[in-house]
């Protein structure tokens, strides 16, 4: 097996296919663990401690990322009974604050801070009318405004597949939400808060079945924490690569992979049907040909298909269609700062900042001695940053993130920040305390604007016929990325999970393999609508509307 790249995709194909005695060997032009390691600030580290660590952005778990689960409890970690699994520390539906300016109150401005007895939210009237008082709690929506939203909401949950697919798949998010037509706040907040803040997508570009199911996702979560079950959100216990990745590649290395870090993947050879090598660039400026039976490119979208060469395309069109999938940008900002950070319970969204910031404080999460561990003991805490929205003007330079020097990002997100969390008389970031900050590596200037080395895919309207399938038509390549087609079917750590075990199935299918076939979850909708979505299978193909479709 001859797996090129190391990320998410990459790792996990690389786990299931080792546990079934195939013989791996992992390529990947940057360092282990793609766009979840820990990028280390060079040069910040005395007295034998490690270096400043830093992320690629707020980085998430959820209660439903199953698949990411399922492969965290079978890497070994030690005196943890589930493997670095148990290194997740999970908090609250009301943990994350959504911190705003102009002295609106910090409350929960969209569903993900609501309380209510679950069976208040089990039928489609009540889910309205408790969801129509989470908005308007704290003057965040005007009141017929978070009715309409609400119900919106609703239509979505009593939606059958066959319209999730045929109609709202070809819908934006700001189409279905009315929101050309409605307030700022509500444009602010349930079209641009909802869409760029939590998946990087933008409102108007952003397909409804993307933005829907991740919202039905929530929901479910939700539901089920209301209930006593697991919190919907979960963060590492410490830097990632030290609390899941190291810990990973090593266990993997125990089972046989091989793994070769900067090894670019630079073309494919095709012989006849199949892929007969891939070209290798190496680290010392030399290249090779390396053959395998099977190939997996776990590249992310933008590496893959700039490799597509024309026999590829021509043997499986699918692979050409990935031209037209749409790519935007969402990368992290550290900074370490000299006082221990008191933002709430740590983790923050920042739903009205232009560049639709959220962030996290590491020792909220981290345990131990953070000075004594981290940089040369100046400083206190860090604070990773997701910037998401890199086209919108700032307020302090007047510019999208796209045009600002690398300073100029880190003043314009700091006056953000302050504009949020500084508004009520409290300051809960005095200025002066950063230490050292350091932007995403993948963010470089030109000297006018800056270019991104590691963008990110967005599930735009119609943009699920142009995603293949983790199986191509060329019978030893396959796919293990987050532009697969998946049930999960967003850009996330746990999509890339999902696609690669769908590779790895198809591997194992291809090879006449006995192998158990490696395991993938579906996401449940909440049971309780199940009869409304159908009841909406026949008012579908009957060409008419949802049963709560007012307009």
């Amino acid at each position: 097996m001859a797996v090129l790249g190391a990320g998410i995709g990459g790792l996990v194909t690389a786990h299931e296919l080792a546990e079934r005695g195939f013989q791996v060997t992992v390529f990947d032009r940057k360092e282990l663990g793609g766009k979840s390691r820990t990028i280390a600030l060079p040069e910040s580290a005395t007295g034998g401690r490690a270096p400043l660590p830093g992320e690629h952005g707020a980085r998430g778990f959820t209660s439903f990322y199953h698949h990411t689960h399922d492969t965290m409890r079978r890497i070994p970690f030690s005196g943890n009974r589930n493997g670095v699994y148990d290194n997740l520390a999970p908090f609250s539906v009301g943990d994350p604050r959504y911190p705003r300016a102009h002295g609106l109150p910090d409350g929960f401005p969209m569903m993900f801070g609501f309380y209510a007895d679950p069976s208040e939210l089990l039928t489609p009237q009540g889910f309205t009318r408790v969801m129509s008082e989470s908005f308007i709690r704290d003057a965040a929506i005007p009141p017929l405004e978070a009715t309409y939203l609400a119900g919106r909401m609703a239509v979505y949950l009593t939606s059958c597949d066959e319209r999730r697919f045929g109609q709202w798949e070809h819908v934006s998010w700001w189409n279905y939400i009315g929101a050309a037509g409605r307030s700022r706040q509500y444009r602010s907040l349930a079209a641009t808060g909802l869409t760029r803040a939590l998946v990087a997508a933008k409102e108007t570009k952003a397909s409804t079945r993307t933005i829907g199911n991740m919202a039905e996702a929530f929901f479910t979560a939700m539901l089920q924490e209301l209930a006593g079950g697991p919190k919907t959100y979960e963060v590492l216990n410490g830097p990632t690569n030290e609390a899941w990745l190291d810990p990973w590649v090593s266990h993997l290395r125990g089972l046989g992979v091989e793994f070769n870090p900067h090894h670019e993947c630079r073309g494919f050879v095709v012989d006849g049907d199949r892929i007969g090598g891939v070209r290798i660039g190496r680290p010392d400026g030399s290249s090779t040909v390396e053959t395998a039976d099977w190939y997996v490119s776990a590249m992310p979208t933008d590496r893959a298909r700039a490799l597509w060469s024309p026999q590829m395309r021509r043997l499986d069109p699918a692979l050409a269609a990935m031209d037209d999938l749409y790519l935007d940008w969402m990368n992290g900002l550290q900074m370490f700062v000299t006082e221990r950070l008191q933002l709430g319970h740590g983790y923050n969204i920042y739903v009205d900042a232009p560049w639709r910031l959220t962030s996290y404080t590491q020792r909220a999460f981290w345990p131990g001695d953070y000075p004594r561990r981290f940089g040369d003991g100046t400083s206190l805490d860090g604070l990773t940053i997701d910037i998401a929205d890199w086209d919108t003007p700032g307020i302090l330079f007047g510019k999208p993130a796209k045009l600002c020097t690398h300073d100029e990002i880190f003043q314009e997100t700091w006056a953000q920040l302050a504009a949020a969390l500084n508004d009520d008389g409290k300051v809960e970031l005095p200025d002066g305390i950063v230490h050292r900050w350091m932007l995403d590596p993948g963010i470089t200037w030109d000297g006018s604007r800056n270019n991104n080395d590691e963008p990110l895919l967005v599930n735009t309207i119609g943009s699920w016929s142009k995603r293949p399938t983790a199986r191509t038509a060329i019978p030893n390549l396959f796919l293990a990325a987050d532009y697969v087609q998946t049930n999960f079917d967003l850009a996330t750590m746990e999509g890339a999970n999902e696609a690669a075990r769908h590779a790895v199935n198809g591997i194992l299918d291809a090879a006449g393999s006995t192998a158990p076939r490696a395991k993938t979850f579906v996401r449940e909708p909440p049971a309780a609508f199940e009869p409304f979505r159908q009841a909406d299978v026949a008012r579908y193909r009957a060409g008419q509307p949802n049963l709560f479709d007012l307009g």
